[in-house]
């Protein structure tokens, strides 16, 4: 089966994470133990709530403690640690605090980015390095599906953010031969969402709790929905193709189920498959947002022969049984 993690390749290896406590870093991280691998997470906030607590996958990692913006710590702990692989997750990914807090959001995306390259250009053992970028960095555009060859053009400040730290990358890669890739996926989803106001954490939460729904937006925004777990195994297929082909560094790779979905109709399959007959209530209240987004993966299948492992059902399912356990556990507790 394509997407098998790569047991010989992650054996041992040093593997530095940001972003470890986040959605997606926490599945990454369980995956990167799983294949053997010895991860060293950058953590800068304690998040007991967060999967990586709760399950006490942390406990089976080494932590440096530390903010992505700080060079001489992130060199440091490159150094000792003798990290050989770099998955950079670490970022403030939440569009309505960056709306409120533009500042504080480019220096964790921008300047974020900028040090831990610079920290991996000074060491010496870092061989591969994954920069998470996101669909945002594309901006609003005319033409759809995004391919990689979009002009990065985003406008409000998260778009922004992800557009600079995108560019950032390359410059890295292109000026300095940094052996770095970018990610770009789409609206991550999944077990350990703990943002509420995130359209299927909240949804979930709200059926559990007996509650009508709530949609921000008019409810026909298209967003590109990926899995969590699905972006954990595209991380590290990334990183093992890098090792392995140079021609990689400096590019760029969309990762998407390429299908397109309205908010309402994720919220009305999270109703369904929640056998719930609850109605969503529409505030019609977003605003700089994307009105249609969604991806083209066409060069991760042709590049990387990579494909999702799961389907939006299949991953729909998995990601409201995490949340059923999620809060029988806490009402226990």
């Amino acid at each position: 089966m394509e997407n098998m993690v790569n047991h010989i390749f992650w054996q041992d290896r040093p593997t530095f994470v940001t972003g470890g406590t986040g959605l997606v870093g926490s599945w990454l991280v369980q995956r990167l133990v799983e294949a053997g691998a010895d991860v060293i997470c950058l953590v800068r906030d304690w998040v007991p709530q967060s999967e990586l607590v709760r399950s006490r996958l942390i406990e089976r990692v080494k932590v440096v403690r530390g903010d992505v913006r700080d060079r001489d710590m992130l060199e440091r702990a490159l150094g000792e640690f003798e990290i050989d692989t770099v998955i950079h997750l670490a970022a403030q990914t939440i569009v309505t605090i960056a709306n409120r807090n533009p500042v504080s959001t480019f220096e964790t995306n921008i300047a974020g980015t900028w040090n831990l390259l610079e920290a991996c250009r000074r060491s010496p053992k870092v061989k591969q390095i994954v920069m998470a970028s996101s669909d945002k960095a594309y901006g609003d555009q005319q033409i759809l599906p995004y391919s990689e060859e979009t002009p990065l053009q985003g406008q409000h400040p998260y778009d922004v953010s992800k557009s600079a730290a995108d560019l950032i990358a390359a410059t890295y890669a292109k000026s300095y031969d940094l052996p770095v890739a970018i990610t770009r996926c789409g609206n991550f989803y999944g077990g350990g969402d703990l943002n509420w106001n995130r359209i299927i954490p909240g949804t979930i939460r709200s059926i559990l709790r007996g509650q009508n729904p709530i949609i921000r937006s008019d409810g026909e925004y298209i967003r590109d929905y990926f899995y969590v777990e699905d972006g954990a195994a595209a991380y590290m297929l990334l990183a093992e193709q890098l090792a392995a082909r140079a021609e990689l560094k400096g590019q760029a790779f969309n990762f998407s189920n390429e299908i397109q979905v309205t908010v309402r109709e994720i919220v009305e399959n999270v109703i369904k498959l929640m056998k719930s007959d609850l109605k969503p209530e529409i505030l019609n209240e977003a605003n700089n947002e994307i009105r249609h987004q969604y991806l083209s993966a066409e060069k991760a299948r042709r590049v990387l022969h990579w494909k999702p492992l799961f389907n939006l059902e299949q991953a729909l399912a998995m990601t409201i049984d995490w949340y059923r356990n999620f809060f029988a556990h806490e009402h226990k507790s």
